[in-house]
């Protein structure tokens, strides 16, 4: 694993903050998010958890015509950087997309074209520093997008082969990219909801991710069991599979 800063893009995330908490000792800790100011919280836990200095930085993802400023900014003043987790994202809501394409928009645009456009600026800077290590959240939803979410696995579908080629093209550059394929997660973004077969909490994600992280490994599965049950979802018949849950 790479040494120097964490940035975390999306500050409030459960997921992100608890991969955020087991790297955090004696490195210095960048929280990206909107309201920024209000992120008293989640610094006093990455504090806790060791971190030798915790900054905060205002960050909306959706403005991408920002993001190669304030990268390259949070860069100078935090760098090096070593690990960059991209944890920023929305569920939306699907009967709502189906209606109102301005929500469907909304949807793909923060999961989707946001993480393009961050994703190949950290890229270049990290590139540019010679290493680093940076972690991609995909999605089981988006490996065959089912009728009941097909907006949301729609983009994590496109940036599932984003990242892919993102990561083989970094290859040999000192820069790995870990991506993680993980299936119904258990928390503040899926409240109220179901949880599926094979569900897992933010951390298990956080331990999966830092296990993956130490190998050098550049996919990992979240929990491993949904790997082998994704190959065989590919040979469900479409007429069944229309009929899938979230």
């Amino acid at each position: 694993m790479t040494e120097g800063a964490v940035l975390l893009l999306g500050g409030r995330s459960e997921i992100g903050l608890k991969v955020a908490e087991r790297l955090a000792a004696g490195r210095t800790v960048v929280l990206a998010a909107r309201r920024s100011e209000a992120l008293e919280a989640e610094a006093a836990r990455v504090k806790a958890a060791g971190a030798a200095d915790v900054h905060r930085v205002e960050f909306d993802a959706d403005e991408v015509a920002a993001h190669p400023e304030l990268m390259t900014k949070v860069f100078a003043d935090a760098g090096p950087v070593g690990v960059v987790v991209v944890a920023f994202g929305i569920l939306g809501d699907q009967e709502r997309a189906e209606r109102d394409p301005a929500h469907a928009v909304q949807v793909v645009h923060t999961d989707y074209v946001a993480q393009i456009s961050i994703l190949t600026v950290l890229a270049t800077l990290l590139k540019a520093q010679g290493r680093g290590d940076l972690v991609v959240f995909s999605s089981v939803a988006g490996l065959r997008v089912r009728r009941a979410n097909y907006v949301y696995g729609s983009a994590k579908a496109g940036l599932d082969g984003f990242a892919s080629g993102l990561g083989d093209a970094l290859h040999g550059t000192g820069v790995h990219l870990l991506l993680v394929r993980s299936g119904f997660v258990v928390g503040r973004m899926t409240e109220g909801m179901s949880p599926a077969p094979l569900s897992s909490t933010p951390d298990q994600v956080a331990d999966a991710v830092v296990g993956a992280l130490r190998k050098r490994r550049i996919r990992v599965w979240v929990p491993w069991a949904l790997r082998p049950m994704y190959f065989v979802a590919r040979l469900v018949p479409q007429a069944v599979w229309r009929r899938m849950p979230r």
